[in-house]
């Protein structure tokens, strides 16, 4: 747990981060724990100077490359999905991007594997992780669609980019109890869904409509 080590850090945002929680505190974020993370870590942190301005509002930013800093409710969306359904032992990100969402993500789980496809952003996800002093992820520059079977299985898979179709590699990374949520379609048709592994099969279940970038294959 890392939250007491962010706590005094961009304490000028303060107030930024305290109407952002209360913002996605209204559409529906109920978990105490994801909103005082949300609360403490540093948006602004993981995005270039021109838009750290920006850094609070309720809105997914560009970080370079195509990509895009996911939308704070998204991040906790995704995030209260996982943490509500299951254990958050040995955790997979695929698509890290700049690494918002893999700090969040690493205050509920033992460890986080993160894996991101682009090599610069690569370098700035572990930067970040190591100026806010996230100790307890691991990141690999690589094809999100073959996840990392070395560290398999997971108790939980958070992919944050969007393929036409959910990736077989991943479902059979899922430790059985284990739960995969990415959102699924192309363009402005996308579902977030949930799909759950138990011992006779998948569940799945479609939890919002969302937008992200694709998930591409190959790496950069």
């Amino acid at each position: 747990m890392y939250v007491s080590k962010m706590a005094g850090i961009g304490m000028t945002s303060q107030r930024a981060r305290n109407r952002l929680v209360e913002k996605i505190r209204s559409m529906g974020i109920t978990n105490e724990k994801i909103l005082e993370v949300m609360r403490v870590t540093p948006r602004h942190y993981f995005l270039e100077e021109a838009l750290a301005s920006r850094a609070y509002d309720n809105t997914a930013l560009p970080i370079g490359y195509g990509q895009t800093i996911s939308q704070p409710y998204i991040v906790a969306s995704m995030t209260q999905i996982l943490c509500e359904s299951g254990p958050m032992g040995r955790v997979l990100e695929i698509g890290s991007g700049c690494g918002y969402q893999t700090a969040v993500l690493a205050a509920f789980s033992e460890k986080v594997f993160a894996v991101e496809r682009i090599q610069a952003l690569v370098k700035r996800l572990r930067a970040n992780l190591y100026e806010l002093k996230v100790p307890n992820v691991k990141v690999k520059h690589s094809d999100g669609f073959n996840g990392w079977s070395e560290h398999a299985p997971f108790d939980a898979i958070l992919v944050a980019a969007a393929p036409v179709g959910i990736p077989e590699k991943l479902l059979e990374q899922l430790a059985v109890g284990g739960r995969l949520v990415l959102p699924v379609g192309t363009g402005r048709s996308q579902e977030l869904r949930l799909i759950k592994k138990s011992g006779t099969g998948f569940k799945e279940h479609v939890m919002d409509e969302v937008s992200f970038v694709p998930l591409l294959d190959g790496i950069e």
